[in-house]
This record gives C-alpha cells, sequence and structure tokens, in this order.
C-alpha cells in the first residue's frame, strides 16, 4: 500500500504549514510518511566550503550524508520530475507531494481568497478537494483550513497508488 497525494496552491496559501499539521496526524494512525518538495526554481542545501559542497564541486554525481539516525541524499541529474524521485520514498506508506501540480495524482488545492482570486488547479481530473477559508462553489469538497480530521480522512480514502509510477 502506498497512497500519494498532491498539495498545490499559490504561493503563500499555506501548503507548507497544512502538510506540517497533517505529518503528526498521519503518523499517531500509524503511517510512515514522506514528503517531496518541489523547488523550481532550484535549491542549494549544503554551504560553500563545506565537504559535501566540495564533493559536488569535483563533479560527484551524488552525495549523501550519513549520521546516526539521519541521511541526506544529494542526485545530479535527476530529471524534474516526480516520478524520478519516488523510488527514494520507496518505504513510504504516504508520500505528501508540495508542487508537481502537473503530475497526475491525486491533489488537494490551498486557496486563501487574500493570497489569489480563484484556485489554480479546477480543471485538473485529479482535484479532489480544495481546503480553503473561502466559501466556493465549485463541485468538489471544499475543506476548512483548520480541519485536519477531514482533509486525514479524505487522504486515507484516496486509492492506493497504481504501480508502476507515474508518467514513466
Amino acid at each position: 500500500m502506498r497512497k500519494i497525494v498532491g498539495f498545490v496552491g499559490s504561493s503563500g496559501s499555506g501548503k507548507t504549514t497544512l502538510i506540517e499539521k497533517l505529518v503528526p496526524q498521519l503518523k499517531k494512525r500509524g503511517y510512515r510518511v514522506g514528503t517531496v518538495k518541489h523547488a523550481g526554481h532550484g535549491f542549494e542545501m549544503d554551504r560553500e566550503g563545506k565537504d559535501t559542497w566540495r564533493y559536488q564541486q569535483s563533479g560527484a554525481d551524488g552525495v549523501l550524508v550519513s549520521s546516526p539516525g539521519k541521511m541526506v541524499l544529494s542526485r545530479q541529474g535527476i530529471p524534474d520530475r516526480l516520478h524520478a524521485v519516488l523510488p527514494f520514498m520507496a518505504d513510504m506508506d504516504i508520500i505528501l507531494v508540495e508542487g508537481f501540480k502537473k503530475e497526475p495524482i491525486p491533489k488537494i488545492e490551498v486557496f486563501r481568497s487574500a493570497v489569489a482570486q480563484s484556485p489554480l488547479c479546477l480543471s485538473d481530473p485529479m482535484l479532489k478537494a480544495v481546503v480553503s477559508d473561502d466559501a466556493l462553489q465549485i463541485g468538489i469538497p471544499i475543506i476548512g483550513l483548520e480541519d485536519i480530521e477531514r482533509i486525514v480522512a479524505l487522504i486515507e480514502a484516496l486509492p492506493d497508488e497504481e504501480r508502476p509510477g507515474l508518467g514513466e
């Protein structure tokens, strides 16, 4: 069993905050929960001069840092597609994805009326609900921003991922 659900919405709508609230509730139910964050404009995890930065600068295709109870993997040349990173989350029961709004996965949009004029993904057939501070009339479930239990129930009700993965 593995469920994958994307959280989409305008910048500043509260996607990260919502995922932060969902993770502990899903873990209380016994799920192994992973998160994937899409950084469309790139990112840096390391600082100049550190060993791992130096390895990457030397041309390493992959750098893994391991310590007791934690590891971080940085890989070069991975396609900017969700299916390329999902194998790194193979042992998770539920994967909460922030971004990757064009991927063919079930989605929940976070919409705040003070941030955007309308939801972004209304025409996406994979949109399952909108989490909002607004009483929208759009033909799919609208869930309040603080109704974490209802969002968890929606995630649990989603079908398991069909394997092999996405858009390969």
